[in-house]
């Protein structure tokens, strides 16, 4: 432990907090070009095949990413645009991919939490909306 003349001396430091996406160095997304797709298992309670790719940044970096959603369309040689965060039960990946945009299509049939999953508003789902927010 410091004495105080210690402490007064030199300062205590602070902690900085490391990024988990730090490929991205502080940027929202990043754009990259998918070299494989493949399915990887959960660690140990969790089982399930959750499709993951790796992809080669702009930046020329490569990582892994997972892929949200039921089924997907991509393909080595495809665009996609990543963001931070991964899923919890894959370790080491900490990146996914965003739907909707380059070559990654949204999710086929979604009704709710559609922005995550890149689908537009339908105008089907328009007409029930309440008189006070149809105008959107």
């Amino acid at each position: 432990m410091s004495t105080l003349n210690q402490v007064k001396l030199f300062r205590r430091l602070k902690k900085t907090k490391r990024s988990r996406a730090s490929i991205l160095k502080f940027r929202p997304q990043i754009r990259g070009v998918v070299l494989r797709v493949r399915i990887q298992t959960p660690k140990k309670p969790n089982s399930a095949r959750r499709p993951v790719a790796k992809i080669l940044l702009s930046t020329k970096r490569s990582i892994v990413a997972h892929i949200p959603g039921i089924g997907h369309n991509l393909r080595k040689h495809s665009e996609v645009l990543i963001r931070g965060g991964g899923t919890r039960d894959l370790p080491g990946i900490n990146y996914t991919c965003i739907r909707g945009k380059f070559d990654l299509l949204g999710v086929l049939n979604k009704q709710r939490r559609r922005s995550i999953y890149g689908i537009k508003l339908d105008d089907s789902l328009k007409k029930k909306l309440r008189r006070k927010f149809r105008n959107i």
